[in-house]
């Protein structure tokens, strides 16, 4: 069964709201790498809660092998 909008909406907000967390500890241990690549989730998430980004790679792939077949 798939998820409602409302509560994957709900999830993703927590997973991003954790991933700010994370990314406040990683900078305070001067972790730089670590803080990095913990925004880069921080960001992903947010594009996906914006519907920017799809919420898997393989929707966007199929997508532009069919631009590019069509």
């Amino acid at each position: 069964m798939h998820p409602s909008r409302h509560n994957r909406t709900e999830t993703l907000d927590f997973i991003q709201s954790m991933l700010g967390q994370l990314r406040t500890m990683a900078q305070a241990e001067r972790c730089d790498l670590l803080a990095y690549l913990i925004e880069m989730a921080y960001v992903e998430s947010s594009d996906i809660i914006r519907g920017v980004r799809p919420m898997r790679v393989d929707m966007e792939l199929r997508a532009e092998r069919r631009a590019i077949a069509g």
